[in-house]
């Protein structure tokens, strides 16, 4: 004799509406359909992305920006809207992002001046680095360069070396920054051959480079980017890329690591990424997006054209980047006490 089902109470059949509305719900935050109901959810992206930069227009940085969002906007199918909130070292337009929704309609681009140099000097940060955000990926990474200005009579690491160790007093380095990635590269390159200079901040590359075009400073740590045009026009010299290779847009400038200084390997990098929370979906969608795209000519030439070098690592390398980056610069910002502004 089969026995009869018990009849839903009120109450059963109310538990069993929420379950099924909390099932729908997490389907529709990963932008994915139930089974049985392919056109009761919309895929993501359903509606345009909006890609805050932490950059004024213009930079390389922005520009580097704008070519993934719009390879971003053709590969997705939606608009990619790029919303630029430059000011307080990156960390307003990350403050931002990091309140966002996490549902893969507000992306980041930031570099590692968000990811591991504030965190390194500042306390009062609106956002964690581990914990606010999912990374995505990197797109490229930029080489750094010490230069010197085309009158002082030092033309290569070795000469750069002997002269700030022979008389400290007379010399000083620039950055585009205090506490930015350039004046973290500076003390590293410092510690690294045994010398102690005067820092020099500044608030952007444009005016550092125009004072050590000027002579009113002898040396600069700057991006390769700010740096070709200055050295094609013979205003500056080159002393040393920062990166353990050769940039691949001045080939024929050395590395330190070529003149014997193996610890120095410094640059920064692009990195892509979502708050916190973003379903794994929408984050696996875009990284292989993103590794499309930096694996396409037409966008490695781009990059190259920013001086930046085409260096895509996914959402794992990503995090393993920060994660091994953060305990060293709060190092360097320790042994060389930087400060925040």
């Amino acid at each position: 004799m089969k026995s009869t089902p018990p009849i839903p109470t009120a109450a059963m059949r109310a538990r069993r509406r929420a379950f099924a509305l909390a099932v729908a719900g997490l389907f529709a935050t990963a932008g994915l359909a139930l089974p049985g109901m392919a056109s009761a959810q919309p895929a993501w992206p359903a509606k345009p992305i909006t890609l805050v930069i932490p950059f004024p227009p213009g930079g390389s940085a922005d520009v580097i920006g704008r070519l993934v969002g719009q390879r971003l906007s053709d590969e997705l199918g939606q608009p990619v809207i790029i919303d630029n909130r430059p000011g307080a070292g990156t960390a307003i337009a990350a403050g931002l992002v990091a309140k966002s929704p996490a549902d893969g309609y507000t992306l980041f681009l930031g570099s590692g001046s968000t990811f591991t140099a504030n965190p390194a000097i500042r306390s009062n940060l609106p956002y964690d680095t581990l914990k606010s955000f999912d990374p995505i990926a990197i797109v490229a990474r930029i080489p750094l360069i010490v230069l010197a200005n085309k009158d002082v009579p030092v033309n290569n690491v070795k000469e750069f070396v002997a002269a700030i160790k022979a008389t400290p007093d007379k010399y000083a380095y620039a950055s585009f920054g205090a506490g930015t990635t350039s004046h973290f590269t500076g003390e590293i390159v410092l510690h690294a051959v045994g010398a102690k200079l005067m820092h020099v901040p500044y608030k952007g590359s444009a005016p550092a480079m125009t004072d050590l075009i000027g002579g009113q400073v002898p040396f600069s740590v700057d991006t390769v980017t700010a740096a070709i045009p200055q050295l094609k026009a013979g205003k500056v010299k080159a002393i040393a890329v920062t990166t353990a290779k050769r940039s691949s847009q001045l080939p024929d400038v050395p590395t330190f690591a070529e003149a014997g200084y193996k610890d120095i390997d410094a640059d920064t990098w692009i990195m892509l990424v979502a708050p916190k929370g973003t379903p794994a979906p929408v984050r696996e969608r875009l990284e292989k997006t993103v590794a499309k795209i930096v694996a396409t000519p037409a966008a490695k030439a781009a990059l190259q054209a920013q001086g930046a070098e085409p260096a895509f690592a996914g959402a794992a390398a990503s995090l393993a980047q920060i994660e091994s980056e953060l305990p060293l610069m709060r190092a360097v910002a320790q042994r060389a006490d930087i400060r925040a502004d």
